[in-house]
């Protein structure tokens, strides 16, 4: 059975790799618009002062803008660093800080490394997924850094997803160790999920 639930996830994966491989500059710059108009009013709701965020890669959703925005209003925010065990380093976030290329080639920050219970002090966690499905299961890229993270912490804020409005689906393949969301963030809505307890 778990062999059946790997093939269907790496089936689901390739499919929205290649979705997201083939988006035009038009389609992922309004994205990136989008979403961090999403986020802003994600961070006025929840009244967030201290956040975990992503550096996104080329083909995901940005968060780039999203992140200057949030350093420029004083908000502190950390983003994550893979670690060859499995887990999450972490750094804090600076206007001009360097970027560069960290484990499976994913943009990371460079600077002073704070240990893994880092990410225990914020208020809200935005984390990057495949696909969400319609009660809050994530689907991951398969490396499960973000699952490890969240079935770790002692007191999990609230964790809100990011993918394109395409990826929000029905269902979603999961295992025990997967891990579910408090809600979901495209380019055009933001989604709670109600009874969804971290």
């Amino acid at each position: 059975m778990p062999d059946d639930i790997d093939n269907e996830k790496r089936a689901l994966r390739a499919d929205l790799r290649e979705r997201r491989q083939i988006l035009s500059d038009a389609a992922r710059d309004a994205a990136g618009a989008g979403v961090r108009a999403q986020l802003d009013a994600l961070l006025e709701s929840t009244g967030a002062t201290s956040i975990s965020c992503f550096l996104s890669t080329s083909t995901e959703p940005s968060t780039r803008e999203f992140l200057n925005g949030a350093l420029e209003r004083g908000i502190r925010v950390l983003l994550p660093i893979t670690r060859a065990d499995g887990l999450l380093d972490w750094a804090v976030a600076t206007a001009d800080g360097d970027i560069a290329e960290g484990l499976f080639g994913l943009p990371e920050p460079v600077g002073e490394v704070l240990g893994p219970i880092a990410v225990n002090d914020v208020d809200l966690l935005i984390i990057p997924a495949a696909a969400i499905d319609h009660t809050g299961m994530r689907l991951g890229w398969g490396r499960g850094y973000f699952d490890k993270t969240l079935g770790s912490m002692e007191r999990c804020p609230p964790v809100y997803a990011v993918i394109y409005d395409s990826e929000y689906v029905e269902t979603v393949p999961a295992d025990v160790h997967d891990q579910p969301v408090t809600g979901v963030v495209t380019p055009t809505q933001t989604f709670t999920f109600a009874t969804q307890s971290l």
